[in-house]
């Protein structure tokens, strides 16, 4: 169970007080001026059951959190919050985009993080905000706005290695001849980016919600940090929603210069076709069984044909090479 406790810790007046055992949570929370911070990392049920009994979680948010694959959405239980967020980030390897989830449990007096997947650890978030007491002293809210903000700029990286991707392979479809793999490539960004706006469209909802005056858990105070956490997920959009349109359009050029490549291969066929039309005409006169051919009888006939035929296709080349078709 220690293994998946990343982190477990009261804090009073932005100052944390005391690094505390998950099972002697229930007794801090009795103080009014602390509250709770703990940090998870894909815990086992048996770790989640006590943390429900610790903060009096509802036992279907509990189910969510153990089960994970959920969707982004924010739900209220009682007098405690539930939200879920994806997470993203690029695996340097694979130069991929890995999708994670975070679960958030807040109540007016603790905060719970849950991590599932792919995912950057909060240690870092944590510290920083140790650093402000003088914001972290307004609670658990501040908190939650300061993971959010933290998985929400997490995007922006991901965003601009797409973006990068996208003026390759812009090159490649203009610079290229078709090739199946572009093709393939285009399709594999169109469902990264899907993947990317089915996992940031729905923050703008989630921050909407916690912007609200009816949401009297999130105190006036702290309402202005989550708008900063809006205007991020809005920019997100306006990037993923960007990048779709050019790759659509990416695509749609890739499927023209196929259609010129095509046509270009069509038209030196046929221009081919009609210079081998020629000999091949004037070969068919001379097989007919006609009895009396005047030039047969001709001693300068066979070579007087071969010019004419040379001088035919040479002429078709000629306007054929400078109509473009060869």
């Amino acid at each position: 169970m220690s293994e998946t406790i990343v982190n477990c810790a009261a804090y009073s007046g932005g100052k944390r007080v005391a690094n505390i055992a998950l099972s002697q949570v229930h007794v801090e929370l009795e103080h009014a001026d602390e509250f709770v911070w703990v940090g998870l990392h894909e815990p086992e049920s048996e770790t989640l059951k006590l943390v429900q009994q610790e903060f009096h979680l509802h036992e279907l948010a509990i189910e969510d959190a153990l089960r994970a694959h959920q969707r982004p959405k924010l739900e209220l239980y009682g007098d405690s919050l539930f939200i879920v967020l994806r997470t993203a980030q690029i695996n340097p390897q694979t130069q991929k985009i890995e999708f994670g989830e975070t679960h958030f449990f807040m109540g007016k007096n603790f905060l719970v993080t849950v991590r599932h997947g792919s995912s950057l650890a909060y240690t870092e978030v944590r510290t920083r905000c140790e650093r402000m007491p003088h914001l972290l002293s307004k609670g658990p809210a501040f908190a939650l706005y300061a993971v959010m903000d933290s998985i929400v700029d997490q995007y922006f990286p991901v965003i601009e290695m797409l973006e990068h991707e996208l003026e390759k392979m812009e090159e490649k479809v203009f610079a290229e001849k078709y090739r199946r793999e572009t093709t393939e490539e285009i399709y594999d960004m169109k469902r990264q980016l899907l993947d990317v706006k089915r996992a940031v469209s729905p923050l703008i909802d989630i921050c909407n919600k916690l912007m609200r005056f009816d949401l009297a858990i999130i105190d006036e105070e702290t309402r202005p940090y989550f708008r900063d956490v809006y205007d991020h997920s809005v920019r997100i959009n306006e990037m993923v929603d960007n990048a779709r349109e050019l790759l659509s359009s990416a695509l749609e050029a890739n499927f023209s210069m196929i259609s010129i490549s095509q046509n270009e291969v069509s038209k030196k066929f046929a221009g081919w076709a009609a210079i081998i039309a020629v000999p091949t005409m004037i070969a068919g006169f001379y097989g007919m069984n006609f009895k009396f051919i005047p030039e047969l009888e001709w001693h300068y006939g066979y070579f007087f044909v071969i010019g004419i035929t040379v001088l035919a296709c040479g002429t078709l080349y000629y306007f054929f090479k400078r109509s473009g078709w060869f």
